[in-house]
């Protein structure tokens, strides 16, 4: 029980940042992960914002370090991705990778996102295999 409160608490932190992600700028999941206080959880990262499809949230905003659409096959179109990021003016390289020195957006520490009213997750987290 304790393991999975810990997840959602871990989910919220995720969304609250991606929440934040300014128009036309990209951050990682690394970036995210660290500032929610786990710098190896990348991966989990990713896992919560899978499960935050239909939420609003930019998760088009989110890439790999290397500015490679990774997520891209969780949008339905493989393009879709790609087509939202070039819709707010991001540029990509040769090789199909956001061009990280000119959009890359650093996360700002949790206890900066507080706002007066407390932000309460409205995200559903699924439960697999159920």
């Amino acid at each position: 029980m304790k393991r999975l409160k810990e997840k959602i608490d871990f989910f919220d932190r995720v969304f609250k940042i991606v929440a934040k992600i300014p128009k036309g700028k990209v951050t990682t999941y690394g970036a995210i992960a660290e500032v929610c206080g786990i710098k190896s959880s990348a991966r989990t990262a990713g896992w919560a914002l899978n499960g935050a499809k239909e939420t609003g949230l930019p998760c088009h905003r989110v890439v790999n370090r290397l500015g490679a659409l990774t997520g891209k096959v969780h949008f339905g179109d493989i393009h879709l991705m790609e087509e939202l990021l070039r819709s707010e003016g991001v540029e990509f390289d040769n090789d199909g990778c956001v061009i990280m020195k000119k959009y890359f957006w650093t996360p700002t520490k949790l206890n900066k996102i507080k706002s007066k009213n407390k932000i309460k997750s409205k995200i559903k987290i699924k439960k697999y295999g159920s």
